[in-house]
């Protein structure tokens, strides 16, 4: 049985990898390291189709050293111990152990002594971040590598190899794939090279030649090929907490299309409930006093959402989404209740004037709680000077609003009104 064209047209040497330039470019750290042939254990970090695996084979291919594969999840400690003798029968080793976030704690103590020794060189790769998913003892042993996703020109410059390549690509066969196919090819597959590749080789195995003998790709083979444009959305992967993250971020920065954008990529993951929560979160954290009304209406776009359920969720959703990111923004409140909770932590407290305490039971007045506490509704306009803050912090200011928007500069005038009064 054949092996698909992603596996067979994996770089021999680093001279070969397309993308990463970043690692594996003139002078970056990994060629550096194959050059001065003194490797050491990683972490290839990134999302699916990137490239971990390729540079992992690129670096055995170029240091001529032994290269296997295992994966963390489904080998075993015998696999690796199988790995370890190797090493030390023949020299090193260089091991690539995928999902290395899901390795659990017998095989790392395994392994450890070995990576110690440096019999076997480990190269781990992960979609998920190392620096939240990956044991300590692994990580202070290993070096982290951040991969990107690939540009379009490096998914192009893959497949135009893999279509010249005779023996290991589709060269033996006469291709003919159309401009706006190849177009989608490199960009619907948003960076992940293995999908471009395993997509090409269906289309080109299941299209039948001309009477010329070329097998002809238009667009519509391509997009039957690429069902759909293949996004980050695992729910519980790093990628997931990144489009949230610059979904609050794009909104605060009061970019609309971003907004949408990662709206609609949440939406696509069909993750509802982190997006009705994300809204509440930035309608009072990012728009706030700036807007009330703005936040109003979102609670009320989050509530027809949740009754509506996806897809139609999507219309309530967009509407706040706009609205958000187009409001005047203040984080005043925000960052008062964080000044107030941050004066506790420090032990800021001090006693509640005795004029303020409970009152209501008998013998309360002897003890001098609530003795001349002055009711605001018996003096004009509700309001009598009266010291509210316990005395250490009867000088603290925790709302400072910029006044950014007509709204928040009227609270503003009223609490500067206030203090200036006392």
């Amino acid at each position: 049985m054949q092996q698909p064209l992603a596996f067979r047209m994996r770089p021999k040497n680093i001279t070969e990898i397309v993308g990463q330039q970043h690692l594996v470019g003139e002078g970056q750290i990994i060629n550096r390291m194959v050059k001065a042939k003194r490797l050491s254990s990683m972490i290839l970090y990134g999302p699916p189709g990137t490239g971990k695996t390729s540079i992992a084979s690129a670096i055995a291919g170029s240091t001529k050293y032994a290269f296997r594969i295992l994966n963390a999840a489904t080998d075993t400690k015998k696999d690796m111990q199988i790995v370890a003798e190797e090493a030390k029968m023949s020299g090193t080793v260089i091991l690539l152990l995928d999902e290395i976030h899901r390795l659990d704690k017998t095989k790392q103590d395994f392994l450890l002594p070995h990576l110690e020794s440096g019999a076997i060189i480990l190269i781990g790769a992960t979609t998920e971040n190392p620096y939240i998913t990956i044991n300590p003892a692994i990580r202070s042993r290993t070096q982290i590598f951040e991969v990107n996703p690939l540009e379009p020109a490096d998914i192009k410059i893959a497949i135009n190899r893999a279509l010249d390549d005779a023996e290991r690509g589709l060269g033996q066969y006469q291709v003919k794939l159309e401009t706006a196919a190849m177009e989608q090819l490199i960009t619907a597959t948003n960076g992940d090279l293995r999908s471009a590749l395993n997509g090409l080789e269906l289309a080109v195995l299941s299209t039948k030649p001309n009477t010329d003998g070329i097998i002809e790709l238009p667009l519509k083979t391509i997009q039957q090929v690429i069902q759909k444009k293949t996004i980050s959305a695992d729910k519980d992967g790093d990628a997931h907490y990144d489009v949230i993250s610059a979904f609050q971020k794009s909104i605060r920065g009061s970019d609309v299309n971003a907004a949408l954008h990662y709206l609609a990529r949440l939406i696509t993951a069909g993750d509802l409930p982190i997006i009705m929560r994300r809204l509440l979160v930035i309608a009072y954290e990012d728009v706030g006093l700036a807007n009330p009304t703005a936040a109003a209406h979102a609670v009320s776009a989050i509530e027809a959402a949740n009754k509506l359920g996806l897809p139609e969720a999507r219309i309530p959703l967009a509407n706040a989404v706009i609205e958000l990111a187009l409001s005047a923004k203040s984080n005043a409140a925000y960052v008062a209740i964080d000044n107030a909770l941050a004066d506790l932590a420090n032990g800021h407290t001090g006693n509640i004037p005795s004029h303020l305490r409970d009152a209501h039971y008998q013998g309360a007045a002897k003890l001098g709680r609530g003795i001349d506490y002055k009711y605001p509704h018996d003096y004009p306009n509700d309001w009598v000077k009266q010291q509210y803050l316990p005395d250490n912090l009867k000088n603290a200011d925790y709302f400072q609003p910029k006044g950014n928007s007509k709204h928040e500069a009227q609270l503003k005038e009223i609490a500067q009104r206030l203090r200036n009064r006392n």
